[in-house]
């Protein structure tokens, strides 16, 4: 039989991976297109603490 993982034990867990895939996040942007009038999405995988930043670009 498999024994669990204790909650604290996965707070630890995520210390020791501090660069891993859950500081991550996935990111839509819509862009339209000034000439047709049609909408396109950029999407992007970024780090968390710069989706504000990539919002602000165009």
């Amino acid at each position: 039989m498999a024994k669990k993982v204790s909650k604290n034990a996965k707070v630890a867990q995520r210390a020791t991976n501090a660069g891993s895939g859950k500081d991550h996040v996935r990111v839509v942007k819509s862009i339209k297109d000034p000439i047709t009038g049609k909408y396109s999405y950029k999407e992007v995988i970024i780090h968390k603490d710069k989706v504000e930043e990539f919002f602000k670009t165009k």
